[in-house]
């Protein structure tokens, strides 16, 4: 038996309510550029947009012009879709609350997730969006994903209930230890100034 191995999200689809309600949201509030469009090659009856997330993978939406925003939240049962979670830079992140107040948006206020920052709000059609703004910067060569495997490690070692910015800072040394030569005849922590 061997494994399908996946390589990254490929795209998300959503449905969405008419076509300007979306392109309002994915590019209006999100500021994901709208691509491209075509209609649902299963449903001649929907649209398709494409929207860039910021990474060059996409974001797609099937509407219909018949339907109309629900703002109701969408379901949480087991097998539905929680929440979709984009990325944002620390100044972006900084200015969320103030943005989504200017326009009237109800959100939760930000919330310390120990290795990242977070804010959510629900979109036209009642799914969970979140805003996340990670603590730290991978060190070249690594993903954020290096830097949480090694901080969960040493979160568990000291019996820590959750990730904190002191797993992550030694999980980033860890990883630069790694994968950076030195000269130096020792990497341990030194005291220039006791000299």
């Amino acid at each position: 038996m061997r494994k399908l191995q996946a390589q990254g999200v490929h795209h998300i689809t959503l449905t969405g309510a008419d076509r300007q309600t979306s392109i309002d949201f994915w590019e209006g509030i999100l500021g994901m550029p709208f691509v491209f469009d075509q209609p649902n090659l299963d449903n001649a009856d929907e649209g398709h947009l494409y929207f860039d997330p910021g990474d060059g993978r996409l974001i797609t939406v099937f509407t219909n012009e018949s339907r109309t925003p629900n703002p109701r939240r969408t379901p949480t049962e087991p097998g539905c879709v929680h929440h979709l979670a984009f990325n944002v830079s620390k100044a972006t992140f900084s200015q969320a609350v103030e943005r989504l107040d200017e326009r009237g948006i109800k959100h939760s206020g930000p919330k310390d997730r120990g290795f990242m920052d977070s804010i959510y709000f629900t979109d036209p059609m009642g799914l969970l969006i979140e805003l996340a703004c990670y603590r730290f910067d991978p060190p070249v060569g690594c993903t954020h994903a290096d830097v949480m495997i090694e901080a969960h490690r040493i979160r568990v070692a000291a019996e820590d209930d959750h990730i904190e910015e002191v797993h992550l800072a030694d999980a980033i040394q860890l990883l630069v230890e790694r994968r950076q030569q030195t000269l130096s005849s020792s990497r341990a922590p030194a005291d220039p100034y006791s000299r």
